[in-house]
């Protein structure tokens, strides 16, 4: 593009006026390096997933080099140097929590690295911890044991089931989003794309995740770092969006009869955080199935040098309103 079309482009971008209501969304937030720790807050608490894992608080994770910012970049780590006592706390790693809470919004992920190795559980995802699950929760990036693709996965309370044919690239997996059912599985979509997870994600130099939430629907995007269809305004992180003009979304999850979303979402936070093992990643049978070896909790014991790439590195979080 010639630097003396970026004006034109800009100007229909934002005025342009969508055929759907919620398709124009403002910035109000941006997440830069060093602005995530005044954003966001530390979790040292224990593991809700009961992961092998130790969450620290800020002055550990900056202390420990578990944390840090430059202008571009804040990097979230586990520790890669020290053999855990089997008896003793888990491995040591972060979870923060933003400060603010949203409801209808789009929030964009720029993400360049994220953790992987046998035992890793990432996620990048909304929720309302204080009433959960009936303040609901959107699970942007989550998976475990390196195993791609990414799945996009809703929890709920009771009674909020998505239809089984959908607008969406990616495919359903179970349709009842309600945590009583199916072992809290939740209603989760499975990506396309081979590099929206894992090693595969972070050879390719990441990518961008979205999500739009509204009373109406709520849908989630990926695109591959090289993939040249990226929306512009996601590219560039420009200051609105138009999720009108983003095509066809990877998950997609709209009210309906057997789920009304307004009822089953509310003010949610947004929480980026690294635990291993746990109810998931330590299941024996999905362990087992990822070709990892040992079992979950004596690899993450024992084999500090295997999480040296389980780090988040986010170029940036923005949401628009």
């Amino acid at each position: 593009m010639k630097v003396s079309q970026l004006p034109t482009v800009l100007s229909l971008l934002f005025c342009y006026t969508p055929a759907v209501l919620g398709g124009l969304y403002q910035r109000v937030d941006n997440y830069v390096g060093n602005a995530f720790y005044d954003a966001f807050e530390f979790q040292a608490i224990e593991d809700p997933t009961h992961g092998r894992v130790n969450y620290v608080d800020q002055a550990t994770a900056q202390a420990q080099n578990l944390t840090y910012a430059s202008y571009d970049s804040f990097v979230l780590r586990a520790d890669s140097k020290t053999v855990l006592d089997p008896n003793g706390p888990g491995r040591n790693s972060v979870r923060i929590r933003s400060k603010k809470v949203y409801t209808t919004h789009v929030a964009v992920f720029d993400v360049r690295h994220m953790p992987q190795g046998c035992g890793t559980w990432p996620a990048i995802w909304e929720t309302n911890e204080a009433v959960w699950p009936n303040g609901g929760e959107i699970d942007i990036v989550e998976g475990v044991n390196d195993q791609s693709p990414n799945a996009v996965t809703l929890h709920t309370g009771a009674n909020c089931t998505m239809p089984p044919s959908r607008n969406m690239t990616g495919t359903a997996t179970y349709d009842d989003c309600d945590v009583a059912a199916n072992y809290n599985a939740g209603c989760g979509v499975k990506l396309p794309s081979a590099q929206s997870y894992g090693p595969s994600f972070n050879a390719n130099g990441g990518g961008w995740y979205a999500v739009e939430r509204n009373n109406g629907f709520i849908q989630a995007w990926f695109w591959p770092r090289n993939d040249p269809y990226v929306p512009f305004d996601v590219r560039i992180g420009a200051p609105a969006v138009n999720t009108y003009l983003w095509g066809k979304p990877s998950a997609f999850f709209p009210n309906n009869a057997g789920c009304n979303l307004k009822s089953h979402f509310n003010e949610n936070n947004i929480i980026i955080n690294l635990t291993f093992c746990g109810d998931w990643a330590g299941n024996s049978d999905v362990y087992a199935a990822s070709g990892c070896p040992s079992t979950c909790v004596d690899f993450v014991n024992n084999n500090p040098a295997a999480f040296g790439g389980a780090y988040f590195d986010l170029a940036s979080v923005r949401v628009y309103q």
